[in-house]
Formats: C-alpha cells, sequence, structure tokens
C-alpha cells in the first residue's frame, strides 16, 4: 500500500511573500485525505507550516504520519529551516502526532471574554508611549523578543530575522499605527514599572466579534514579583473594553511558567498550541 502526497490545484501566495499549495494525501491513487503547506522565505530564515491536515478514510493507519513527513519533504525543498503546526486546544489526536513525530511544544494561544471594566490601583500612572519615547521603547522590543525567540529554540539569526520582521510588520506607523495602544506604567515617584503593547481588532472569532491581541507585556526587571504584570493585563483588557473589544488573546511561550500561571489566574484559556522542529 503506497501513500503519497498529490497537488490540489495550483501554487498560490501566501501573505508576506510566501508561497502555499493543498495536497491530497494518496494511498494507491485514491484520496484518503488532505493537507496545506506554507513558507514564508525571510532573508536569514525560512520558516514552513503544516496546515489543514485531515484523514477522511482509514484514521489510525498511519495516513497522518505519512502526509505529514510526506510535507516535511516539500517544504525542505521550498528551502524551509523550521516547521510549525498548530494543534487547536482540544485535537488530543493530532498533538500526540505532532509528538510522536519530534515536534515540540513552543508556544500557546490564549483568549479571554471580557465583561467587567478594571480599575488601576491607587497611586499608578498610565501613560501613553508616544513619538518622543518611542524609538527607545522599539529598540527594547525587538531586542527583547529576539532574546525569548533564542530561549524558544530558534537560532540567532533567524531569531533577528524575525524579531525585526515581525515588529516592522505590527507596527508599520509606529507610534501612530491604527488600532493600537502603547502604554507605560509608572508609580507615584514616575518610575517605569513596565510597558504594554495591545492591537485591537487583530482577530475575529467565528461569531464575527473582533479579539485584541497582547503583542507585549514587560515589567521591568527591578520592579517584578510585585503584582505590575497583573496590573499591566488589567490595564490591556480595560483598554479593549474602552475601544468596544470584548475578547483578548495572547502568545506564551510554552516554558514561560510564571506567564502561564498568570494568565491561568486570570482567567485565559488555550485555544492552540503552536509546535515546532528544524528541518535539518
Amino acid at each position: 500500500m503506497t501513500t503519497t502526497l498529490r497537488p490540489d490545484g495550483a501554487e498560490g501566495a501566501a501573505v508576506g511573500n510566501g508561497r502555499t499549495r493543498h495536497w491530497q494525501i494518496m494511498v494507491n491513487g485514491h484520496p484518503v485525505g488532505g493537507l496545506r503547506t506554507t513558507a514564508w522565505p525571510r532573508s536569514g530564515f525560512c520558516p514552513g507550516e503544516i496546515s489543514e491536515l485531515e484523514v477522511t478514510e482509514g484514521p489510525r493507519r498511519g495516513r497522518g504520519t505519512i502526509g505529514v513527513l510526506a510535507a516535511e519533504e516539500v517544504l525542505r525543498s521550498w528551502g524551509c529551516t523550521r516547521i510549525d503546526v498548530t494543534v487547536p486546544a482540544e485535537a488530543d489526536a493530532g498533538l500526540r502526532l505532532a509528538r510522536s513525530l519530534g515536534y515540540t511544544e513552543r508556544m500557546r494561544n490564549l483568549i479571554k471574554p471580557l465583561t467587567e471594566l478594571p480599575e488601576i490601583p491607587a497611586g499608578l500612572t498610565v501613560r501613553r508611549i508616544g513619538p518622543e519615547a518611542y524609538p527607545a521603547w522599539e529598540q527594547e522590543a525587538i531586542e527583547g523578543y529576539r532574546q525569548e525567540l533564542i530561549e524558544s529554540g530558534l537560532g540567532d539569526a533567524e531569531a533577528t530575522a524575525k524579531a525585526e520582521h515581525d515588529h516592522h510588520r505590527a507596527l508599520p506607523d509606529g507610534p501612530h499605527t491604527p488600532d493600537t495602544v502603547l502604554r507605560r506604567l509608572l508609580d507615584a515617584d514616575g518610575r517605569v514599572l513596565g510597558c504594554l503593547w495591545v492591537a485591537l481588532h487583530q482577530d475575529r472569532l467565528p461569531d464575527g466579534s473582533s479579539v485584541a491581541w497582547v503583542m507585549l507585556v514587560e515589567v521591568a526587571p527591578e520592579h517584578r514579583g510585585r503584582g505590575h504584570g497583573r496590573t499591566l493585563m488589567r490595564l490591556a483588557e480595560r483598554e479593549c473594553l474602552v475601544a468596544g473589544v470584548h475578547h483578548l488573546g495572547l502568545n506564551v511561550f510554552a516554558d514561560n511558567g510564571p506567564a502561564i500561571a498568570l494568565y491561568d489566574s486570570l482567567g485565559y484559556r488555550v485555544t492552540r498550541r503552536i509546535l515546532s522542529k528544524p528541518l535539518l
């Protein structure tokens, strides 16, 4: 019995100058499922992704495994050096498959419905990050993200290129980028306790409601362990509700135990897991 991939339509363009193609999973010339491969060539690295994986006939016969391995070869031929798979929180079989093939969890997506307007603790001040403060904040934000990517398993060159690309794509007009919240949290003496970046109307749920996204929440090292991370998250929720957005999402690296515990205590729940594997 032979399992292969067959192109299902022409190759298309993906967002950000990428390339994508849907494939049928074939067994002895008969379609039993499908998947999609996508690649995003960047300066210095090329991440790839397998998505839309579905086996419609003969589950538990290893057809999904063979389909993923064949997709890895496609992405390797496209020049990809790393491959990601996104697994919905409820897809236990998909999670087991990815782990069995050597994928490790790199990141989690979480979402929370917002109902109550939080108050900011007395004695603290919220200030907008404007044009004057933006350059220094931008440099720190990119470097912090780069370090997180390296700690999550990316190489130095790949992490640098991704951090710069993702940041400039998300903030093309700097502090003037529409639907963007950039804030600093200060104490009574004017010391910066931390900063917040939220992208409003970033995504939509199946019912059409908007989802904002926490792009960055950072507490200054000398002020950590005092509850300021919780305050910044409450500030993010407040900014969303004031803007008329009633769901807030975020990404957290899977090895960041303290952050995961904080988000869980605030009512954020996992919706998807992103697992990665290097293509050697």
